[in-house]
């Protein structure tokens, strides 16, 4: 037997096909962290799910020893992660079916956008995937889910069809319209309040040729780019997808030269149409840049512009998200001003379909407003992140008296927040579900939603 501050790990290697790890043995420092390195974990147990019966004997352990309980893919958007407990990875559960006539993608557990993309690719398809390829399908979209097509398709939770679901009492129900539908509503962006999402169903959409990448100009007129942008994109169409970015560049060896150290101004372009209208389109936000110091806009495909934009590596990441109906001048001089340790502060539009959910749809809060601005950055020392963390708090600070008080759930960083990323009637709603779900809050260690 192997036990782990009193708690009898073989019980759980008995039960599970997958790996188990405890504190000491090989393997158990990498498993514990996630990708947001803000979270530090010390589980006692980590479970390598590798099916939805691996998932619920780790939670009936959990729930027999009294212990707390959480659930990682890639980790990035991890809040909280108790130490002592149990915590469940489904990077293992990676299975990924495509139904091409139906337009519909089965994914489980563990899966990547990555994964979805290559899938659905041959056949012209393309899920409504974030800006990180290497992101969990699940997390991301049960918290909402913003990407490339949003605002001609909507947002991720919104093409959920069916989700496979183990609940508080460890049983495997189905989620959808006509079954469990008070479940069904809650997990489309109640995040993972109210069970742990094994396996999911949604919506594919045809994708032909787009128009995507990045320009990069100097940052000496991004005050005048921004104030262009927040007249531009009132009238921007639901194939375009676009924002501005203030952005620090690091002198490293491998950032090119004409950019290398430089603060610059970033256009970053998705358009679901061709080179020519997409350029016709784009042309007052040229020029109110000024000449590019690097262009990497081009004509591809879906899956090659989800690429484009490399991933991060794990890091102690921040960032803040203030929502605005619209820009005032205060709000571009506090965005443009430049602000120790804040690798970024982007301006975006949103709106479009983003803005039209159906009868049906489930709880994202704030779909109807059109502009967000998001200042962040990454760190590698605990003395970095004070700093980064000062300067986009600073940030905050000169936005807030100008925004909506609203959020996103996958933009939020700070847990305590998360009631922000709702209507008060679906949040509301949303605690009453998590009573009929579950009641004992067992799954606490996320954006909590606490039952009514």
């Amino acid at each position: 037997m192997t036990y782990v501050s009193g708690v009898d790990a073989s019980a759980v290697r008995d039960a599970i096909g997958g790996r188990v790890y405890v504190p000491g043995e090989g393997g158990y420092e990498a498993a514990r962290l996630p990708w947001q390195r803000r979270v530090d974990p010390h589980p006692a147990l980590i479970v390598d799910a590798a099916t939805s019966g691996d998932v619920r004997a780790a939670l009936r352990f959990a729930r027999d020893q009294g212990l707390p309980f959480a659930v990682l893919s890639t980790g990035h958007g991890a809040a909280r992660i108790p130490d002592g407990g149990v915590l469940v990875k489904t990077g293992p559960m990676s299975s990924v079916e495509v139904d091409a006539g139906r337009r519909v993608a089965r994914v489980a557990g563990g899966v990547l956008w990555s994964d979805v993309i290559a899938a659905a690719a041959p056949h012209g398809l393309a899920p409504l995937s974030g800006t990180s390829p290497t992101v969990g399908v699940i997390g991301y979209t049960l918290g909402g889910g913003t990407g490339w097509l949003s605002r001609l398709h909507g947002f991720a939770a919104d093409s959920v069809l069916r989700a496979e679901v183990v609940t508080a009492e460890g049983e495997l129900v189905t989620a959808s319209a006509a079954e469990n539908a008070d479940l069904f509503w809650a997990l489309r962006g109640g995040s993972g309040n109210f069970g742990v999402v094994t396996a999911l169903e949604f919506r594919l959409f045809p994708v032909a040729g787009v128009y995507a990448g990045m320009a990069m100009f100097d940052a000496e007129r991004a005050a005048d780019a921004f104030a262009v942008y927040r007249e531009w994109a009132l009238d921007e169409p639901d194939e375009s997808n676009t924002a501005l970015v203030l952005a620090q560049m690091p002198p490293a060896p491998q950032i090119p030269e004409p950019v290398r150290g430089k603060r610059v101004l970033m256009l970053r372009t998705f358009y679901a149409g061709t080179s020519e209208d997409a350029e016709r389109l784009l042309a007052p936000l040229r020029e109110a840049a000024g000449p590019p110091l690097m262009d990497g806009m081009r004509a591809t495909s879906y899956a090659d512009a989800a690429a484009m934009l490399p991933p991060p590596p794990p890091a102690i990441s921040e960032m803040h998200i203030e929502m605005f109906r619209e820009i005032p001048d205060a709000v571009i001089d506090a965005a443009v001003e430049g602000h120790e340790g804040v690798a970024g502060v982007e301006l975006r539009h949103w709106g479009g379909a983003m803005g039209r959910p159906g009868e049906d749809a489930g709880p994202i809060g704030h779909r109807h407003v059109p502009f967000s601005v998001v200042a962040g950055g990454q760190a590698t020392t605990p003395e970095e992140a004070a700093g980064m963390m000062a300067g986009i708090k600073a940030i905050g600070d000169k936005l807030r008296p100008y925004a909506t008080g609203g959020s996103w759930l996958n933009f939020l960083g700070d847990a305590s927040r998360t009631e922000a990323a709702y209507t008060a009637g679906d949040y509301q709603r949303l605690r009453a579900v998590k009573a009929t779900w579950d009641p004992d809050n067992v799954f606490s260690a996320n954006h909590n939603i606490p039952p009514a």
